[in-house]
């Protein structure tokens, strides 16, 4: 496992957490995000010897850790932008909810990135 590059990769995670405090608008989030998803997984596979989609399920849950930790910092500047984060306080402290829910989240992107980081293995030339 490339630890060296999955951090170097996870700095795009910690970008998107700031930038998703309040620059980058809900609705256009997912987009940042599938191109993050498209570079690390081409950076992936030219630069891992395998294991491709264990590298990219690793990424994801690091960025999970990095965007957990920036928004429940930053909580009250975070959801006036995010509106729809609101529903998931279910009775409980909203930043609770939002720690509970990171390996949730975590899992469910790492199997997509991981699966791109595996298609993009089949589609790139190593270096």
């Amino acid at each position: 496992m490339n630890f060296k590059l999955l951090l170097q990769l996870s700095v795009f995670g910690v970008i998107m957490a700031f930038g998703t405090i309040s620059l980058i608008p809900e609705n256009i989030e997912p987009v940042f995000w599938v191109l993050i998803f498209i570079f690390c997984a081409v950076v992936i596979a030219k630069a891992c010897p395998g294991k491709y989609f264990w590298h990219g399920f690793v990424l994801s849950f690091i960025n999970s850790v990095w965007i957990t930790i920036v928004h429940t910092i930053f909580y009250d500047n975070y959801l006036p932008h995010h509106p729809n984060m609101g529903s998931f306080e279910l009775g409980r402290h909203p930043r609770l909810m939002l720690i509970l829910m990171a390996p949730v989240f975590g899992i469910m992107f790492g199997l997509i990135q991981g699966l791109f980081a595996f298609a993009a293995s089949k589609l790139v030339k190593k270096n």
